[in-house]
């Protein structure tokens, strides 16, 4: 028996940051992946495709993304697709998958405990749903499965204390449960959405995001292939899917005298990459330097987009000559360093005034 996951596909995203030509074609990957994902349940021949929520973004959700899964799914006919709602795409009476008329393949739990899916052969399936966006109680509390089978769970949570929360420590628990849980409830494994890292547990198995949905995020998420044996025997195989990295770069400016040399540490910086990247420039500016955000952005190689920022910059200005200068230049450095804003702060507010009294329009600083 062969069951393929994944999770937190998160259709719909808003990728606000980055302009909306950037995040419309984000979105068109993440239907991609998903494309990929069912292709990938096809050649690898599962016995069955099974989602453990965020499929997509429940306030964001259009007819278009109800009408691409049911095809999607439905092409997958007869493999069986299980999807347990989490909490971004949590099940309610205006939800996709209430209001869509799936294929006969697909089974969505819609209740918000653990029920049974009977329809493999030799495993039971216990999968459950957030039927709201926040507040869902642990799935495993006061939990036992029942039934002679291969008993599998299948939900969208929070495990506590382990490699999961350490790695993301400031994700909001949803449907929090312990590893520990999994083996006492007679579960003989679990399949977990919600953290985006990819988690191996003993328990539990975490598929992680498909396509990083942030920059910089982690890019070794995708499926997960777990081979079930006549033993109960847990074997798995991890895929990519997606294909669009999502890179964060820093580039130092320090040196950088003329435009033109900033533009070829652009090029150096970028060079043999491939999806979307942010650089964010740092360092200490030259006062001369000439920054056009839009021009770098255009030297973005094989890169589908780029997007260039200011981040944690100096001045590059010899502040105690300009504090001494009897100027409206020197009077706004003294007021600014007698200030009681912190250092960054007054490093930007200074580099931003200096720029701007010198008729300069390349003023955002981070």
């Amino acid at each position: 028996m062969r069951l393929m996951a994944f999770s937190d596909l998160h259709l719909d995203a808003p990728f606000a940051r980055g302009g909306s030509e950037l995040a419309a074609l984000r979105r068109s990957h993440l239907r991609d992946a998903l494309g990929e994902i069912a292709r990938l349940a096809r050649d690898e021949g599962v016995d069955a495709l099974v989602c453990a929520g965020d499929l997509f973004e429940h306030e964001r959700s259009t007819p278009d993304t109800a009408a691409l899964l049911r095809r999607v799914f439905g092409e997958l006919a007869p493999l069986p697709v299980l999807l347990a709602p989490g909490n971004h795409d949590w099940f309610g009476p205006a939800s996709i998958y209430a209001t869509t008329e799936w294929s006969p393949n697909v089974h969505v739990f819609t209740a918000d405990r653990l029920q049974p899916f009977d329809q493999l052969d030799g495993v039971r399936v216990w999968g459950a749903a957030h039927r709201a966006p926040a507040g869902t109680p642990g799935f495993l509390e006061d939990f036992a499965v029942d039934g002679d089978a291969l008993h599998i769970g299948l939900f969208h949570g929070s495990e506590l204390g382990g490699w999961a929360g350490e790695t993301e420590p400031d994700k909001v628990q949803h449907a929090p449960f312990r590893s520990a849980q999994v083996e006492a409830s007679g579960l003989d494994h679990a399949v977990v959405g919600h953290h985006h890292t990819p988690v191996d547990g003993e328990w539990h198995t975490y598929p992680g995001c498909p396509v990083p949905l942030s920059f910089g995020g982690r890019q070794d998420g995708g499926v997960v292939v777990l081979d079930l044996d006549l033993d109960r025997v847990i074997a798995r195989s991890r895929h990519r899917v997606g294909g669009l990295d999502a890179h964060d770069l820093t580039l130092l400016v320090d040196g950088v005298t003329d435009s033109g040399q900033l533009e070829q540490r652009v090029d150096q910086t970028v060079s043999g990459l491939a999806g979307v990247a942010r650089i964010t420039l740092t360092g200490e500016l030259d006062p001369g330097l000439v920054i056009e955000p839009t021009v770098l952005a255009t030297r973005r190689g094989a890169l589908l987009d780029l997007q260039i920022r200011m981040g944690r910059v100096a001045s590059g200005y010899d502040l105690d000559a300009v504090a001494d200068e009897p100027t409206v230049r020197g009077q706004f450095v003294r007021d600014v360093l007698a200030s009681s804003l912190a250092p960054d702060e007054q490093q930007r507010v200074l580099l931003t005034g200096l720029r701007a009294l010198d008729g300069r329009l390349d003023l955002e600083v981070a």
